[in-house]
């Protein structure tokens, strides 16, 4: 199950309404962030979810709406006492350019802080998932994330293990463990393997192959939409997609979900991004900054 909170939708510019690119997934009791533009921090303390529980931070490309909130954020969890090692993931060139700006501005860094600058392929390990990065077509050098949910335990049936003869408490623990009980085996009594949810984030892109094999069976795309259906000549020249590229890709990759941010400023009427995507792709959400959404296997829904 996956938790992601929206903290920054917009595009280039902060509205009153919309902050700067930021996506907050929390599994477990792990949280990462796929962007981190100005005033990230300031949503994060604002949310329900505590900034300094989140463990890995990527980074998708260099424009400043995507990057500038990064050191602040660092700094404050170096000032708030932070000691746990944070991993911060990005394009090349990421690493000189944040270690110039927390050397201006004399950042405390205590914590272990590990720079990556990573390439297509290259996949984070965290104890409930993974995050691979793949390439993407921007008017800079610039990745998409892959969150992966490892796949966890089957369902245990105690009405089975009962009949079999069990009785709750350690002959049930064992078996939960894989182990066996007399006569009966772990496979007797628990499910099948439950595969975890899979969950893409596009960064700024038009559409292109790396995206699309990475979003193939996802539970949920985030994908940016900077432009209308109708500005597609727009999108083209300036490297980004429309509302209906987006829900074109989320329905050619069978995804269960779509959700469009990078909401530029030109649109007044939100509706009218959400009516073209969804004329593509039903499953489709434009969600407002803060919002919070639960996702199983089962279900989407805001909490």
């Amino acid at each position: 199950m996956l938790d992601i909170l929206f903290l920054g939708t917009g595009a280039s510019i902060p509205s009153r309404d919309r902050a700067m690119p930021c996506v907050a997934v929390r599994c477990g009791s792990e949280t990462v962030l796929f962007d981190c533009g100005e005033g990230s921090q300031r949503q994060l303390m604002i949310s329900p979810f505590s900034f300094m529980k989140v463990k890995g931070i990527f980074i998708t490309h260099m424009h400043g709406d995507h990057f500038l909130g990064l050191p602040g954020l660092l700094q404050t969890m170096g000032l708030s006492g932070r000691k746990e090692k944070l991993t911060v993931c990005g394009p090349d060139g990421m690493a000189g350019c944040l270690k110039a700006v927390l050397s201006a501005c004399e950042g405390n860094i205590d914590y272990e802080l590990e720079i990556i600058e990573i390439d297509h392929g290259d996949t984070i390990e965290f104890s409930g998932f993974t995050v691979s990065a793949f390439r993407t077509d921007h008017s800079v050098p610039s990745f998409g994330y892959k969150l992966s949910e490892k796949t966890s335990k089957g369902r245990f049936d105690g009405k089975k293990a009962s009949e079999l003869g069990l009785r709750p408490g350690p002959e049930y623990s064992r078996l939960q463990e894989g182990g066996t009980v007399g006569n009966v085996t772990a496979e007797m009594v628990m499910g099948p393997p439950r595969p975890g949810c899979i969950l893409v984030y596009s960064g700024d892109t038009t559409p292109c192959a790396g995206l699309s094999e990475a979003a193939d069976g996802a539970d949920v795309l985030i994908h940016e939409s900077t432009f209308s259906g109708a500005e597609h000549v727009l999108a083209a020249g300036h490297k980004h997609s429309t509302s209906v590229q987006a829900a074109e890709t989320a329905e050619k990759c069978g995804c269960r979900s779509l959700f469009l941010i990078h909401i530029s400023n030109r649109h007044e009427d939100k509706g009218v991004i959400e009516k073209e995507a969804k004329a593509v792709f039903e499953n489709t959400f434009v969600p407002n900054d803060m919002d919070l959404f639960r996702i199983s296997k089962d279900d989407v829904k805001i909490v």
